[in-house]
């Protein structure tokens, strides 16, 4: 299986170029293409082995929710020419991501059971056992960081600091919601929970734009629906389609991306069982069949469906 660890393109036009922790992204004025590299980042560290396919897993999935929610609120996207490749908008992001949890699981667990209640400023209710769906689905922002760790961050704080002005955020929290309810419903067709799932925001001639990815694997954490209720009555792991078994498995290993710790070896056969992991969830949460881009002239395929698109 081939993989696409990373481009180094010089296109005609090209005014700019940023390499992402997943994302190779081409600037061309008020345009932008962005290649989804078989990459895989957790803890905000980019993995040394690239997983073959996760990238036209993450841009195919997340072409189709783009799309999905266009009548909520317009995207970025303009094409999608290759199964790895997104032609949009270059948008002036905001430096927030709005990360929304429909039950507590992941981050939001983690900071429960060490007895925290409050998070980004929301608080949590006390009796709640590991992936317990919330009254009310809550917003916990980060900051976005370039480098390094996204820091949890409060509405208050976002506010007082400036990153967003209040007109411009209690908007956002607005697209948040919408975005997560119509994720929850598309997932609830194919037997899924979205389990939460976070959107990052930008402006294009000063209208509030959904950028980047949405709904995929690497953005969000989905629950098989059937045997939920029963798996929580008996204190079991919910079965899930996300990154999240990545992170665990890391942690089993002994990372968690603090300092002083040291990314292990990872064996060819756990970056096989990722790649299939994440087929796996792009099959069940679009409800098609994965259709591998195969051969050895996929960079040069990426290539020319950039220059035919900008």
């Amino acid at each position: 299986m081939t993989a696409i660890h990373q481009t180094n393109f010089h296109f005609p036009n090209q005014t700019d170029f940023y390499r992402g922790k997943v994302r190779d992204v081409y600037f061309f004025g008020d345009k932008m293409a962005m290649i989804a590299s078989d990459r895989i980042s957790a803890f905000d560290v980019v993995l040394p082995k690239p997983i073959p396919y996760k990238g036209q897993v993450l841009n195919q999935v997340a072409a189709q929710f783009l799309k999905d929610t266009s009548d909520i609120i317009p995207n970025w996207v303009e094409a999608v020419p290759h199964p790895n490749v997104t032609i949009g908008k270059r948008c002036e992001a905001f430096p927030v991501e709005m990360v929304i949890r429909g039950y507590l699981t992941g981050h939001a667990w983690r900071q429960y059971k060490e007895g925290h209640r409050l998070l980004c400023g929301v608080p949590m209710p006390e009796g709640l056992k590991e992936n317990d769906q919330f009254a009310e689905p809550i917003i916990t922002p980060t900051t976005k960081a370039q480098e390094g760790h996204d820091e949890d961050i409060s509405r208050e704080e976002i506010l007082a600091h400036g990153l967003v002005s209040e007109q411009h955020y209690l908007q956002l929290e607005k697209y948040t919601r919408a975005l997560y309810q119509r994720g929850a419903e598309r997932a609830k067709e194919q037997n899924l929970i979205l389990v939460d799932t976070k959107y990052e925001f930008g402006l294009f001639n000063g209208e509030i734009t959904l950028i980047d990815e949405i709904h995929t694997p690497d953005s969000s954490r989905y629950f098989y629906a059937e045997g939920y209720e029963e798996r929580q009555a008996a204190n079991e792991p919910q079965k899930q389609l996300s990154k999240e078994f990545v992170r665990q498995w890391l942690i089993q290993n002994d990372f968690q991306g603090k300092e002083g710790q040291s990314i292990p070896e990872i064996p060819e056969e756990f970056v096989r069982s990722v790649t299939e992991r994440y087929i796996e969830l792009y099959e069940n949460i679009t409800g098609k069949t994965f259709q591998k881009t195969e051969g050895t002239e996929v960079l040069s395929e990426i290539e020319k469906a950039i220059i035919g698109s900008i």
